[in-house]
């Protein structure tokens, strides 16, 4: 049996290719790593990003209200943007929109 940051991480995946099953390859997604249960999350997802717009790791954090918390971290580590309250049909809008595709509204 899978453990429950794994299961997430295969969760928050799945959610992404519903929602637009090329998104994963248009933002050069890969290196896919879990992440681990935490004070702030109950899991979650990593990932290494080259986009036209963005490159550099995407975190996508499963908080313990539900909602996914969207971090986009240079690749020298700095932290470049923070989206919180993020629910899983919103997941791929979030990330397109740092990648220039979409406006927010």
């Amino acid at each position: 049996m899978e453990n429950e940051s794994v299961q997430i991480a295969k969760t928050i995946l799945e959610q992404i290719k519903y929602f637009d099953r090329c998104a994963l390859m248009a933002w050069g997604a890969r290196n896919f790593l879990a992440l681990p249960e935490s004070k702030e999350y109950r899991g979650g997802l990593r990932m290494n990003v080259n986009g036209l717009s963005f490159k550099g790791i995407v975190m996508v954090g499963l908080t313990w209200t539900d909602e996914y918390e969207v971090s986009f971290i240079s690749k020298s580590g700095e932290l470049q943007k923070k989206y919180d309250g993020v629910y899983c049909d919103n997941l791929v809008p979030v990330i397109d929109y740092v990648e220039g595709k979409y406006e927010m509204i």
